[in-house]
């Protein structure tokens, strides 16, 4: 976020809370940054506003600013901050933190309104452009984000400096709402969610057919690059995961089971199963690099208010990979990585940027160490002449990461692959390999993941494509409609069986109902291949064939219209 537009974001949370406290007098006050797209602002009311009242609370904002109201900065002392504050109990716990290490508080006054702030603020509220301002929604927020803190109702509101810029952004909001992967996972029975196993999907025919031709593309590439494919137990002893360092960084996200008194976690990442299996033998620098991969079931502990259809889970497929490598083999093996996450993305039609993240707070290891495995990554990254941004302090906590960020149809980013370099875990796992010499070396590790989280990975492609796959993903690819059901349902099953055949995903639609009727159905399943069969079909063995998305109809031979697809199809079209 570019500081000038920061800084009219932070300001327009204080015109925002400057309007609640004039219609809501009796509202105390929480805290107002900016944030992304723009800004918010949370309160405790007696009685909470709704949606509709926003329109009235932005209306006062639009006053105020009109005053051209100033953004005064001045200092007090501690006591002197609880006077003024003496009437807003979520202010003066945020003072009582402060006054820990300052004597001096920081506050902001603009018109009657003072806030405990540090800025900085713009110098006028007529410098915000209110055409380019809108409150956008209500929602429940913990105070301090902490779930054993009351609940206060958030206000958030959107701003940009031009007005273009938020209609650019509603309108993408609209787009997104039509786009809602839970809403077309229903629609076009991909999956489903129950309160029963919250945080769990439940995966239909049509997204488990989907699920699996993820999967299997993603087997046919890893058997092409050299990976052997694992499975490891879901269920692993405490033990493991203190060795690994997990118990001590990870325990709150993960489930724990007391059995026969012996305590076990259920695994939340592959990693420290994977290190077993590698210490069940000897290798040498001759037998690396070693790439062991799985499709594996983890379990997280997310927050259930976090929960948030595919994109959110707390049961899902991580495709995980760990590469052991000889220092010598590292920057090759990491383009190797690249490369492959490359290939993956370019298939989807995903555009992506690269972050570097580095070492944070609560970490593992020496300085020197994390100064190598960083510069390894940045070495690898320079060969590839690929740009990347450092994101300080993001990285895992036993080593620096290169992460994909990709950009959907919507212009929004995610978090997907990563390339995780670590030099602790082995060490804490003894894992080594015979050098030139004979001797046991310390290796170094590579974690990666593509599609990351699987469940996850599916919920954007299907936002990407608005439901629309193309052909290859598509769970069912071709429909079958006879235009009697009497008549001309043999040839229709004798078409429908040339394409299962052929490997392509065929559905025979043989419900009593018009082809008008039939037609809409399979155009809202968004299946991309309407293919109608009459007596001149069956007589010349010939297939009607439309295109999801046109209303051309293309007769040709059957065979021909098989070879087609199949191209199609092969080509990941």
């Amino acid at each position: 976020m570019k500081p000038k537009l920061k800084k009219l974001r932070h300001s327009s949370s204080h015109i925002l809370a400057a309007a609640v406290k004039e219609l809501y007098p009796e509202a105390k006050l929480g805290i107002g940054p900016a944030i992304k797209y723009g800004f918010y602002y949370d309160f405790e009311f007696p009685q909470p506003p709704k949606e509709k009242d926003l329109e009235k609370i932005q209306a006062k904002m639009f006053e105020l600013a009109k005053q051209d109201l100033k953004f005064i900065r001045s200092e007090i002392s501690v006591s002197e901050a609880k006077k003024l504050f003496a009437g807003e109990p979520y202010k003066l716990e945020l003072i009582e933190n402060l006054a820990k290490n300052q004597s001096k508080i920081s506050i902001y006054k603009s018109g009657k309104f003072i806030d405990l702030c540090e800025g900085p603020h713009i110098i006028s509220s007529k410098k915000i452009n209110f055409k380019a301002l809108k409150l956008d929604r209500l929602a429940g927020a913990y105070w301090l984000g902490s779930e054993k803190n009351p609940m206060l109702s958030r206000i958030y509101g959107l701003l940009f400096e031009k007005e273009k810029s938020l209609q650019k952004y509603l309108k993408l909001q609209t787009e997104a709402k039509e786009r809602d992967h839970k809403k077309l996972g229903k629609e076009l029975e991909l999956f489903s969610l129950h309160n029963d196993a919250p945080g769990s999907v439940f995966w239909l025919p049509g997204g488990l057919t989907l699920k699996n031709t993820l999967i299997n593309f993603w087997r046919k590439e890893h058997k092409k690059n050299g990976y052997l494919e694992i499975s490891t137990p879901l269920l692993l002893a405490k033990k493991l995961w203190e060795k690994s360092g997990h118990w001590d960084y990870y325990r709150e996200n993960m489930y724990i089971s007391k059995i026969e008194k012996k305590q076990f976690a259920v695994k939340p990442m592959n990693c420290p199963a994977h290190m077993l299996v590698y210490k069940e033998k000897i290798y040498s620098y001759k037998d690396l690099p070693l790439r062991l991969s799985e499709l594996g079931l983890v379990h997280r502990h997310e927050k259930s208010g976090t929960l948030n259809g595919l994109f959110r889970v707390r049961s899902f497929t991580q495709d995980d990979a760990h590469i052991f490598v000889t220092p010598k083999q590292l920057k090759k093996e990491i383009i190797r990585v690249v490369n492959l996450i490359d290939y993956f993305y370019q298939t989807f039609s995903l555009p992506y940027h690269l972050e570097l993240s580095t070492r944070p707070k609560k970490s593992i290891g020496t300085d020197k160490e994390w100064q190598e495995s960083t510069n390894a990554l940045k070495m690898a990254l320079a060969e590839l002449k690929l740009g990347y941004k450092i994101n300080e302090g993001d990285g895992a906590f036993y080593g620096p990461k290169i992460d994909f960020h990709i950009s959907d149809a919507l212009e929004r980013t995610w978090q997907c692959a990563t390339i995780q370099l670590d030099m602790n875990l082995p060490n804490r796992f003894n894992l080594t390999f015979i050098n030139k010499e004979g001797k046991k070396q310390r290796l170094i590790m590579l974690h990666r993941v593509i599609y990351g989280c699987l469940e996850r990975f599916i919920g954007i492609l299907i936002e990407h494509y608005k439901g629309a796959f193309p052909l290859w993903l598509a769970p069912i690819q071709v429909t079958i409609l006879p235009v009697s059901t009497e008549k001309h349902l043999g040839y229709a099953k004798e078409v429908t069986d040339r394409l299962e055949k052929a490997g392509i995903r065929a559905f025979l639609n043989k419900a009593n109902e018009s082809i008008p009727k039939k037609i809409r159905e399979a155009e809202k399943k968004k299946i991309p291949y309407i293919v109608v069969v009459g007596d001149k079909e069956e007589k010349d063995k010939k297939v009607a064939a439309r295109k999801r998305g046109l209303n051309k109809i293309k007769t040709r031979l059957l065979s021909q219209f098989i070879e087609k697809l199949t191209i199609r199809i092969k080509e990941k079209r």
